[in-house]
């Protein structure tokens, strides 16, 4: 029987719940289901903990780990969290709760308001999903050879991925 190692294909069949830093509980329900994902191990990259977790896998194989934040969007940053002044924005889209976006000087300038004040915005400049991460349960469904051409296509696709071209 196979193991998963490089230029192998994979199929797996997950469940995965999203989680909050610090939290033990799940928060998003729309994850709630199975999913089923091919890939070549090794070639086409997946997070760190999915890697590690499926080395030395075989066909049936079923297992349970969490993927920290700092491999999907980063950890929650508290000193992101500034009290700006409200000179220069747009104040009706100032809204506590919504996120604020506008260009200045030809840049985006993005972030989540937490409150209002007379004259200042308690702005959140962390990006919207930064201390989530997920915890997954997974069952590997089969494992193969993947032949030199898929490889070298599955490496192709990768490093276009890379540099925001696929």
């Amino acid at each position: 029987m196979e193991t998963v190692e490089a230029g192998r294909w994979v199929k797996i069949r997950y469940r995965l719940e999203l989680t909050k830093e610090g939290s033990e509980e799940g928060i998003d329900a729309t994850s709630k289901g199975e999913h089923e994902a091919i890939f070549i191990y090794g070639v086409e990259e997946q997070v760190p903990s999915l890697e590690a977790a499926l080395k030395g896998a075989k066909k049936g194989d079923e297992m349970e780990f969490t993927v920290p934040p700092e491999e999907l969007y980063g950890s929650y940053i508290p000193s992101l969290v500034k009290e700006i002044p409200k000179k220069g924005l747009l104040r009706q889209r100032l809204k506590e709760g919504q996120y604020y976006r506008q260009i200045k000087r030809s840049a985006l300038v993005s972030f989540k308001v937490l409150k209002v004040n007379e004259d200042t915005v308690l702005a959140d400049f962390n990006p919207p999903l930064a201390g989530i991460g997920a915890r997954l349960w997974l069952k590997v469904l089969d494992v193969w050879q993947a032949s030199e051409e898929e490889i070298k296509r599955a490496s192709e696709s990768q490093a276009k991925r890379k540099i925001g071209c696929g």
